[in-house]
C-alpha cells in the first residue's frame, strides 16, 4: 500500500502557499531550550517559546526532573526564577528576568484547516540550533478552549515544549506527546489558546513540578482521537477497528471517525466496509482529501471506476490541482475511468 504522506508531498510541491520568510525566521528565533540537571546528576532537557518579555512556555514534563532550571540559547544561558503550571494540560510558564530574547505572535487554532501547511520549530535531540519540520493538519480535535492539533511535522525527544507555527510565523501549538510504531510516530500539539489561562494563575519557585498530564492517562479515560492514535502507529488494524467502531458509535457524526474505521478496514482487506466508511467522512467534511483518495483507492480496489472518476469532480472543487495528484496517486496517466 502506497504512503498517503507522500501524494501530499507531492501536492506541496505543486501548491504549497508562500511562506513569509522572515516572519518565519522570527518565528525560529523566539524557540529556546530548556535545560537543568537532574538528580543523577544527567541534563534533562526540552523546548520552549519565548510568548512574552521574559517568558517562555514549555511542557511542564519538561520540569519534572530539574529543581534549577534555565534557558539557554547556544552558549548562553539565563535563570528561571518563578513558574506557573497547568500539569493536566501539561503547560508551564516560566519567567526568566534576565531573558532578552522577542516573543513570537500568537495565532487562532480554530482558524486552523485540515491540510494546511505548518512547521515544528525546536531543539530535537537536544541539538543547540532548533531544527524545523515543515509538515500539514492531519486532524483538529475540539478541545475546551482551543482545538488539539494532529500534525505530521515531526519532533523528536528535546523537542517537547517546542512551537507548531502557522506559514506566518504565528504560535498556533505547542508540540507536547507523540506516538510511536511500525507505521510512524503521531504527533499533537496543545492549544495555544490555553496559555490564556495559564498566564493568570499564580506563579510558584518550587520545582521541580510534578503530576499527571492528559496524554498521560489510563488508556480506557482518553479521548478516542489518542486511543485510536496508538494502534494506528502501530500498525495494529484490529485493535484500530476495534477503536474505531466505538469512536463512531458514541460520536457519529466525527469525520475523523470514520477516516479511523475506513484505514483499520482498508488495511484489513475489508473494502465494502471501508468503502463505506470513507464515505460517511466525506459525507460529513467534503474537504477531507485524505479520505476522497482513499475512497477513490478502495473503489479503484473493487472495480468501481465510476466512484473513481466521481471522485476527480469533487477534488476539482476543492483544489483543481488535485486532479492530478490523486490520479498519480492511483497510478493513472489520463484518466482513471480508462483503469
Amino acid at each position: 500500500m502506497k504512503l498517503l504522506l507522500s501524494v501530499f508531498l507531492v501536492l506541496l510541491s505543486f501548491s504549497a502557499q508562500a511562506y513569509n520568510q522572515q516572519a518565519l525566521m522570527e518565528a525560529y528565533f523566539g524557540v529556546v531550550m530548556i535545560r537543568g540537571y537532574n538528580e543523577d546528576g544527567g541534563m534533562a532537557y526540552g523546548s520552549g517559546v519565548v510568548i512574552a518579555d521574559h517568558t517562555v512556555v514549555t511542557n511542564c514534563h519538561v520540569l519534572r526532573a530539574t529543581k534549577q532550571p534555565w534557558v539557554s540559547r547556544g552558549e548562553e544561558s539565563y535563570p528561571i526564577t518563578t513558574v506557573r503550571a497547568d500539569v493536566w494540560h501539561d503547560l508551564c510558564v516560566v519567567t526568566s528576568p534576565t531573558l532578552p530574547f522577542k516573543p513570537v505572535p500568537r495565532g487562532n487554532s480554530y482558524a486552523l484547516l485540515r491540510g494546511q501547511e505548518i512547521t515544528a520549530i525546536g531543539h530535537s535531540n537536544g541539538v543547540p540550533a532548533p531544527i524545523t519540520s515543515i509538515g500539514e493538519i492531519q486532524g483538529l480535535y475540539s478541545m475546551p478552549s482551543g482545538n488539539m492539533i494532529r500534525s505530521s511535522a515531526k519532533f523528536l525527544m528535546g523537542a517537547s515544549g517546542s512551537g507548531l507555527f502557522d506559514m506566518e510565523g504565528r504560535l498556533v501549538g505547542i508540540n507536547t506527546f507523540k506516538t510511536a510504531g511500525y507505521g510512524g510516530s503521531i504527533h499533537f500539539a496543545l492549544p495555544v489558546e490555553w496559555l490564556e489561562t495559564l498566564e493568570k494563575m499564580p506563579a510558584s519557585t518550587e520545582f521541580p513540578v510534578r503530576g499527571k498530564a492528559l496524554w498521560e492517562e489510563d488508556e480506557d479515560k482518553k479521548p478516542y482521537y489518542m486511543r485510536a492514535a496508538v494502534p494506528e502507529s502501530r500498525k495494529d488494524w484490529t485493535n484500530l477497528e476495534k477503536i474505531s467502531m466505538l469512536w463512531t458509535q458514541q460520536e457519529t457524526a466525527n469525520a475523523d471517525a470514520w477516516f479511523s474505521l475506513g484505514l483499520a478496514e482498508q488495511s484489513l482487506k475489508q473494502f465494502d466496509a471501508a468503502a463505506s466508511a470513507y464515505q460517511k467522512a466525506v459525507s460529513l467534511d467534503a474537504q477531507f482529501v485524505e479520505a476522497w483518495f482513499r475512497r477513490g483507492e478502495v473503489a479503484q480496489r473493487l472495480g468501481d471506476s465510476k466512484t473513481v472518476k466521481d471522485i476527480e469532480s469533487e477534488l476539482q472543487k476543492i483544489d483543481p490541482l488535485l486532479v492530478s495528484v490523486y490520479q498519480n496517486y492511483l497510478n493513472c496517466e489520463k484518466d482513471c475511468q480508462k483503469q
